[in-house]
């Protein structure tokens, strides 16, 4: 376990690196491009990152979340939430891209990759996966702390699988109006919407799409044995995922001049995974809930557990 989490830190630290080099290309080079002339190899090294930088850093998230995933909860858990989550996610953004619905007319320009049917990159269901899994764990384990009492587990999975969700379309109404409108637009409107050039459907496609295919990865690892719990360490990797594409996304729509989706996206999608993540429980108390829970039966009636973490009822 300790090579995959070498090789998953890599990938995320050039899943993050690469977001930065895009950006230095889009709103820096792009504007000024007699900066190339002063960079070995800069016309090509430019050229590199306008065509495949946007393939590169999703396939570098992809991997990130998959090893982490992986680590921490297992093959079934993966493939638990990896197949709903591409396989629906394509499917609305093929349905999307044809009808309109559920998020509006819109169609994908170059810079991400092979297109599925002629109309959706092969990458959009990946970004589907990684982000819309790293906000369900951080939803997920801020309200289902291990431990506490689960008389109303079923709320709190069900407001796990919303806010998640919620988290998920944060980011992307931070994103959306500067990828469609940047100098290199990688998608656009046929008919421009009210919200900064994006329709307000589009909201609701993406809050849609994003908690039905997490509520079918949910019902999934429900009728598993091996709990989906995850320390606030182990939370770590899904935090940096999101504020990172948080923060690219940021930077985008701040170089647009597009200061209400950056000051809405932080109230209800960094602000709230941040919380999410603080709320989770730290491994030295995840290791004696667990200590507690699987002790013999003498030991567990003898020794209350901790009045701060109770008893595992899952």
């Amino acid at each position: 376990m300790r090579d995959l989490l070498t090789i998953e830190r890599v990938c995320l630290f050039g899943h993050l690196a690469s977001m930065a080099f895009g950006l230095a290309g889009l709103l820096w080079v792009m504007p000024h491009p007699e900066f190339l002339a002063h960079v070995p190899a800069g016309q090509t090294m430019f050229q590199w990152s306008m065509a495949g930088g946007g393939v590169v850093y999703i396939l570098l998230g992809t991997l990130t979340v998959a090893l982490h995933a992986y680590r921490t909860l297992g093959w079934t858990a993966l493939l638990g939430f990896l197949i709903p989550a591409v396989g629906i996610s394509l499917s609305s953004e093929l349905l999307g891209t044809s009808t309109g619905f559920p998020f509006g007319h819109y169609s994908y320009l170059n810079g991400l990759g092979y297109k599925i049917s002629g109309l959706v990159p092969f990458t959009i269901p990946l970004s589907w996966f990684y982000l819309g899994l790293s906000s369900y764990l951080l939803a997920r384990n801020g309200l289902m702390r291990s431990g506490q009492a689960t008389n109303n587990a079923v709320l709190k999975i069900g407001a796990a699988i919303l806010l998640g969700a919620t988290l998920l379309t944060s980011w992307d109404f931070v994103l959306d109006p500067a990828m469609s409108q940047t100098a290199m637009p990688f998608w656009y409107w046929h008919q421009p919407g009210a919200f900064f050039g994006m329709p307000y459907q589009n909201f609701a496609g993406w809050l849609g799409t994003g908690a039905v295919f997490t509520a079918i990865a949910t019902l999934i690892w429900q009728s598993r044995s091996r709990s989906c719990d995850l320390s606030r360490e182990e939370l770590n990797t899904p935090l940096i995922v999101y504020l990172g594409n948080f923060v690219f996304a940021t930077v985008m729509s701040l170089a647009a001049g597009f200061w209400v989706p950056i000051l809405l996206g932080i109230l209800v999608g960094a602000l709230p995974a941040v919380w999410f993540w603080s709320r989770a429980l730290p491994e030295s108390a995840m290791e004696s809930a667990t200590a507690v829970t699987v002790g013999s039966p003498v030991n567990a009636a003898v020794v209350p557990a901790p009045a701060s973490v109770g008893v595992v009822t899952k």
